[in-house]
Parts: structure tokens; sequence; C-alpha cells
């Protein structure tokens, strides 16, 4: 595999999966051209008059989709880890005595550990989606067949209109549809809120399967996912275990240290001038970033101060700063937890968004760039302001990226970080896999220090005489190393790429090496 420098000195291969990769060229370096994809002309004397498109089973919708060796099969995570048709999908897809295929996801989680059998029987080639947990370990120790590419939820949408992805056959859980394929998630017994993350696989998917366990009446109102982009309809006893959309990165945070840093980052937005009339904010879906939704409202609350909208994620915090009028709305990318699912029923203040209109980098603009403040986490950051939230300090592959890339547009982004984990410093000298640029990266919050990054002028003249423990990246550095004894063992790597970090661009920003000895 060649290996090149890309304009932030990582080396990352030209060809990823046997296409042509381009290298990173900066944060704004590259600009593409061209035509996006497209699809064969469908005619209706394919499907059935009546608009009944309902099959018997999932292994007669893979058949009339033509199911073959070495297809792209995609999926969407809106069901988190209750997911519970994507492993039923391939299993049947073993039992059909099909291999080779790429599994696309959205997201992977921990639910999807059974890919790993699949892997290792040859069913399933390669992953190129968020690798979760197991299956992220599972290839941080190279024992995947291709090259894992993670991108962010903007640079999925992308990666398929732009035809670097080609869907062969994408599978859509769906809480509620009709026989024509009309789809919609607020509703319904397994209601997960709504599929925007899906929306683009309905789109440019040759073939197009809505899986549902409430089947209605046509039409299915609201729908989300359109029965003009769907072949077949299947009926399953249950599709997802919505309770479980409330993950372990999706739950406040106890951690007094957390609670503290969550609170630090609040009062630093009050202090900048960005919490004022008509702003706008996203936090993100870890805990400490949810507790900081509390403590902004509390100061929001006390001095009046109403949001125009809120970027989700929803959250029970979200709704209730929106049935409390803090905000006129909430523009949903996905739900997180069963009161935002509720909220979008019954509250006329929830917009549903999708990728597109959110974060897609090659379109006429998105919503990221209106945000004036985006409170997100991050696995390890660097002194140069450079972050990581997709290996740990072991180097193991163990999260995806989301929309945490995206979020980087926003006015000013803050991560709201502690100083260390289980002894280990969350502040580096470098960060091992490089998924945020310094540029992008404006303010650091921890128990031990808030540290503005030097470009950002302006936010270090609005702070500098609010009481806030303010310092610079490498005090809180030397701080903590000297608490726990200096900075920890770097992990040891082959020269085996087993992954790539794509840009919003879909350029590549980084490589993720195997671990030796994990």
């Amino acid at each position: 595999m060649k290996l090149v420098k890309n304009a932030v000195g990582r080396m990352v291969p030209t060809e990823v999966n046997g296409k042509k990769a381009i290298p990173f060229q900066g944060v704004n370096g590259y600009k593409p051209c061209g035509n996006k994809a497209t699809l064969p002309i469908k005619s209706c004397i394919d499907f059935p008059s009546d608009g009944n498109k309902v099959v018997g089973s999932i292994q007669e919708a893979l058949e009339k989709c033509g199911l073959k060796n070495g297809m792209t099969i995609s999926s969407h995570h809106h069901f988190r880890n209750g997911d519970l048709v994507i492993n039923q999908v391939f299993d049947v897809i073993a039992e059909m005595g099909k291999k080779d295929m790429m599994w696309f996801p959205s997201a992977a989680f921990p639910c999807h550990e059974p890919m790993i059998e699949h892997m290792k029987n040859g069913v399933i080639h390669h992953i190129e989606g968020s690798l979760n947990g197991p299956l992220g370990k599972f290839a941080s120790e190279g024992k995947m067949n291709g090259l894992a590419v993670l991108r962010s939820h903007g640079g999925r949408w992308q990666a398929v209109q732009d035809g670097e992805v080609h869907i062969d056959i994408a599978i859509l859980a769906a809480p509620t549809a009709d026989e024509f394929g009309n789809a919609t998630g607020d509703r319904g017994p397994s209601a997960c809120g709504l599929l925007g993350f899906g929306l683009v696989d309905s789109i440019y998917a040759d073939k197009v399967i809505v899986v549902t366990d409430n089947l209605v009446p046509f039409p299915c109102i609201p729908w989300q996912i359109q029965g003009q982009n769907v072949d077949c309809v299947v009926v399953l006893d249950k599709v997802g275990e919505p309770e479980k959309i409330v993950s372990g990165t999706t739950q406040l945070t106890r951690s007094p240290v957390r609670l503290q840093i969550a609170e630090l980052t609040a009062e630093f937005v009050k202090a900048a001038g960005i919490m004022k009339d008509g702003f706008s904010f996203q936090a993100g879906a870890g805990g400490t970033a949810l507790a900081f939704a509390i403590y902004l409202k509390k100061l929001m609350m006390k001095a009046g101060v109403k949001a125009r909208f809120i970027r989700g994620g929803s959250t029970k915090y979200l709704v209730e700063m929106l049935e409390e009028e803090l905000t006129d709305f909430i523009l949903d990318g996905q739900t997180f937890d069963l009161e935002g699912v509720r909220s979008m029923r019954e509250n006329f203040g929830h917009v549903n968004t999708s990728p597109f209109t959110s974060y897609n980098w090659h379109g006429k603009g998105n919503f990221a760039g209106m945000v004036d403040v985006v409170v997100l986490g991050a696995t390890e950051v660097d002194v140069n302001f450079n972050a990581n939230v997709v290996t740990h300090s072991d180097g193991l592959m163990l999260h995806g990226i989301g929309g945490w890339q995206n979020c980087l547009f926003s006015k000013c982004t803050i991560l709201p970080i502690p100083s260390f984990r289980s002894r280990i410093p969350v502040i580096v000298d470098k960060v091992t896999t490089l998924v945020g640029p310094s540029e992008l990266v404006d303010v650091i919050v921890t128990e031990r220090g808030i540290a503005i990054n030097p470009n950002r002028k302006d936010l270090i003249a609005t702070t500098k005489n609010s009481g806030l423990p303010i310092c610079s990246i490498e005090e809180i550095k030397q701080k903590v190393d000297k608490i726990v004894g200096g900075p920890p063992e770097k992990p040891k790597f082959s020269n085996e790429v087993i992954g790539v970090v794509k840009w919003v661009d879909g350029t590549v920003l980084d490589s993720i090496f195997k671990v030796k000895n994990p």
C-alpha cells in the first residue's frame, strides 16, 4: 500500500478498498467538480398497480432485489444499540450462501457484534462506517479483510451523492410504514424518532427494502421515507428496542468533575457574549454535553434569554427548553431518548433534518456554520488544538465520528473534557489519530482550566476579565503530567493500515494503524 504525506503531515494511502483516494488538502483546500450520482430510470410496470409492495420475508425481499456476491448493503442507526433488523439480514444473507458484502451502516453499535462472525466466514468483506466497541477492536487487530472507512454523518451523504460509495441494497428499519413503502420513525410500538440518516440510502440505493413491525393503511403520515423510492416492504414481529436508543454515551453524567466542567462551559458561553436573544447552540449526546444544556438553561432563564433554535439530537433536556419556550425550534438530526420521540409527535417546534441539510459539505451550504456554539467531546486533544474522537490512548479504534467533524464548522467549537481519564492524560503532545484539525477547535474546558485557541483573539478579549480560570493549554498539560507522573507510554503500531479517517470533503485526513499486542 502506497502512503503519501497529506497537508497536515499524516501518512495516508492513495487507494482505499480498491478506489483512488485524495489526500487531505487543508480544511477548505479541496473543491470537487463533476456531477452527483444518478440512478437508472425505473418504471411502474415493474411494481404492483395497487401499490402493495409487501413480501413474505427478508429472504424474499433480497431475492426480488437481486442479491449477489460482493454487493454493498446499507443501513441506518436510529435504533442505536436496540437495532433488531440488520443482524437478521446478514444471517439470511449467510443462509443464502452469498459472500464478500460491504456493510455500509451510518453507525454500528455493540449489538452488532455478531457481524464479527460474518466477517470471519466471509459473508462480510469489510465495513465502511462508524465502528463502535467490539467491531472497532476487531478491525484494530487487523482481522478485517478491507480497510475501515470512518466518515462523519455529512461525509457519508457526501460519499453517496458523489458516487464514492454505490449502495446496491438499502435496508431501512421503520417503526411505522404502509404497504407502498412510505415510512416514519416517530410513532408505532418501536418508535425511535426521525429516520434522517436513512434518507440518502432511500434516494440513491439501487434497491430499497423497508422493514417494519407496524404496517398501517396507506398513507403513512407523516412520511420521512417516500414510497416511490422503495422496492419491497417486509413485516417483522419487532424491528427495534426503542428504550436502547439511550446508550452509555447518551446519559447524563453523575461525575462531580464532569459536572464542574459542564458548568464552566456554560459560564464561558455567557462570558463570551454568545448567550443572547436569538442565539443558537448544539450540545452533543455525551454526558457532559447533556449537563451543559442543563446549566445553560438556568443561565438563560436568569438572564431572560431565548434561543432561536437548538440543533439536536433531541433529548428530554432540550425538549424541556422547547416546551418552556426557551427556544423556538429544535432542528432534529436524530433522537436520543423517548421524551425526544414523544415530543417529535406532539410539538410543531421540531423540524426533521437530514445530513444533507445539516452537514453535507458538497451542497449549497448547510446548517453547521449557522450555529453560534457547539459543545462536543473528544478522546484526545493535543497542545496544538488538534482533536481525536475515534481511537483511545491504547490505539484501539472504539468510536465513530458521527456528526462531530461537521459540527466543528460552528462559530465557536468547545470541547469540555476531563484533563485525564483513569490516570491517562487527555491533553497530549500529538493526537494518536487526527479527526479534527486545530483551526476548527476553539476552546478546551477542563476542571484544571480553560484554554482558548490563540487564533481566537476575539474570545480571548471578551473573556479576559470574566473571572474564569483561563490559561494556556500547555499549562493544563503540565499540571496533569505532574499529577499522573508524566505522559503515558504511547501505543505501539505496526506499519499496516487498517482504516482511514475521511474529512468532510471526502479526502483522507489520517490513517489508523494495526495495534501491536492490544
